[in-house]
């Protein structure tokens, strides 16, 4: 629905927003009107560079036309039956993921944060059934970050925060390690440990790359300790860091790996990949969901991974990552900049994040904070040159106003 559809101004559907809606979101001043490739463009026309991506979604670009297409002739075809009835688009997504990515099984969730949550439940199941009652602990690291479900928000490493805060009792059996520290996350397995679980780059914890001797060294100690290695890739996964799934390109296979964000094309669609073995852990009854795999959200996805697979988006992301990292790294006052692909993270000299943020948005691009001193770029993966031109100049001129 369009804003000029509701015969509201910006300003009276911005008091609705105050009247009727929990406010966890400080959000920019315009009203989403649009979208196409690159550009989010706002209800009076004004043209704003995306590159948060609908935080690392849209990673085809806004409305996608093979997208667009899928949704649009799923939704004149079947919109919902359930997961007791099979259904083409959640069987040709299925074989679609599992044979790109070398994985056997796949479980539809509706979200990154429930791919998530189901990784935890079948860890904590195949520990049980195989092992006994107290096998059940999983290790995640600190500074992470896996959800806002209760089970996935306690995995998610930051004490204190406000992710955390007030929400005790968390769930039991959970510990945290420093991450990239192999010698910390050997120090927090014991006898009850399961599980290890990760993400290959942290996002939210301030765009920070895993080392490739981390993760050959925890498939290793998982591998010596009967223990399940996960990664959350809700994030990563897709072409975001220069191959499909970024495991691909460390050379080391999880046993289970979440996905979400990207593989939707905008619709909400999350899943988690196993081999056939680990797979016999959810028997009938042990795990399910009413929208999980829904037709639509199945077919949507089915035409967004095509479309990264099809058009070399992974190497793209590399290539284009490369180029736009390099650009940054010339902005006043840069720490460091780092991440893989088109996941990068910029870290300033002081904590100017949020005002680089929103001074942005005011000049005509989106980007996320993610530290007080640390702004993400995700932006789409066909991004051409020029786009991320622009996105630096604008980044230049707000920048060396803060600094």
């Amino acid at each position: 629905m369009l804003l000029k559809e509701t015969g509201k101004t910006k300003e009276q559907m911005q008091e609705t927003y105050n009247t009727y809606f929990y406010e966890t979101f400080k959000r920019f001043d315009f009203i989403a009107d649009r979208g196409e490739g690159a550009y989010l463009y706002s209800d009076d026309g004004r043209a704003y560079l995306d590159f948060m991506a609908g935080i690392a979604v849209n990673s085809t670009g806004h409305c996608n036309e093979k997208v667009v297409e899928a949704i649009t002739n799923q939704c004149k075809e079947l919109i919902h039956s359930s997961n007791y009835c099979y259904s083409v688009p959640q069987g040709m997504l299925a074989e679609l993921i599992c044979t790109s990515i070398g994985m056997e099984k796949i479980y539809f969730q509706n979200s990154g944060a429930e791919a998530n949550e189901a990784m935890i439940k079948l860890a904590r199941k195949y520990g049980k059934d195989n092992f006994g009652p107290e096998r059940y602990n999983i290790v995640t690291a600190y500074n992470g970050f896996h959800g806002r479900t209760l089970a996935t928000l306690t995995a998610t490493g930051q004490p204190g925060t406000a992710i955390q805060n007030n929400y005790d009792p968390l769930m039991p059996g959970f510990k945290y390690a420093e991450y990239n520290n192999l010698n910390s996350f050997e120090e927090a397995c014991d006898e009850n440990t399961i599980a290890i679980m990760v993400e290959p780059v942290q996002g939210e914890g301030g765009v920070i790359p895993a080392t490739k001797e981390f993760l050959v060294g925890l498939r290793k100690l998982c591998d010596e300790k009967n223990m399940l290695l996960l990664f959350d890739e809700v994030q990563t996964g897709f072409g975001r860091t220069g191959s499909l799934m970024a495991y691909m390109g460390y050379g080391v296979k999880p046993d289970c790996v979440s996905m979400a964000k990207a593989m939707g094309g905008g619709m909400p669609i999350g899943a988690m990949c196993t081999s056939a073995k680990l797979a016999l852990t959810f028997g009938p009854g042990a795990h399910g969901s009413t929208y999980a795999g829904n037709p639509v959200c199945c077919a949507a996805s089915y035409a967004q991974v095509k479309e990264i697979i099809d058009n070399n988006l992974p190497d793209n992301s590399k290539n284009m990552g490369e180029y736009f990292a390099s650009k940054l790294s010339t902005l006043p006052g840069v720490k460091e900049v780092r991440g893989k692909g088109l996941m990068i993270g910029v870290e300033f000299n002081k904590d100017i994040a949020t005002d680089v943020k929103y001074n942005a948005s005011d000049e005509g691009l989106l980007i996320t904070a993610v530290r007080p001193a640390v702004i993400r770029l995700v932006p789409p993966l066909n991004v051409t040159k020029e786009e991320c031109d622009k996105a630096f100049d604008i980044l230049n001129s707000v920048v060396n106003k803060l600094i």
